[in-house]
């Protein structure tokens, strides 16, 4: 299983602020949607709350308090290994992560790639990007916006999944 995480970063590693992201990017928002369109994509409770129309064929959404959501392709899970398990059981050899900071820290270890919107300027912010180690990543390539340019990330050993 590929796990890719997505997300749109500050300079200062902000992603969130009070359940929403702080920049108002339209472009992003669409090229972040047609990216994970046809694929599972895994979000923690509140990630998943805050989409009246989440992105992906599949919402894997894990929380420790809600077990059952309105949606019929909406399915829980309690960690890493069972939202795999999940994206497996969907045919699915790939799945997105996509937040928020404490879904994108516990998955880190596991993924295979990153693809990153790097937004200009500092936010405040009360969600991050986790840290994470340049020297075990390499830069595949770029894609340049007007407001934004899109890193996509490899990482070296890709025995992580």
């Amino acid at each position: 299983m590929e796990l890719v995480s997505v997300a749109a970063v500050s300079e200062n590693g902000v992603i969130g602020k009070n359940d929403e992201v702080p920049w108002d990017l339209p472009e992003d928002k669409e090229q972040y949607r047609e990216r994970v369109a046809g694929h599972p994509t895994i979000f923690g409770r509140r990630t998943y709350e805050m989409f009246g129309d989440p992105p992906g064929s599949a919402y894997i959404v894990l929380s420790r308090s809600e077990r059952e959501f309105e949606r019929e392709n909406a399915y829980h899970a309690s960690g890493v290994a069972e939202a795999v398990e999940i994206a497996e059981s969907l045919g699915a050899d790939r799945a997105y992560v996509l937040g928020g900071g404490g879904i994108y820290d516990l998955f880190q270890p596991h993924l295979y790639r990153m693809v990153l919107s790097r937004v200009p300027g500092e936010y405040e912010g009360d969600s991050y990007y986790p840290d994470w180690d340049e020297d075990e990543w390499t830069l595949m390539g770029t894609e340049e916006y007007e407001h934004f340019t899109v890193e996509f990330w490899e990482r070296k050993s890709n025995d992580s999944a």
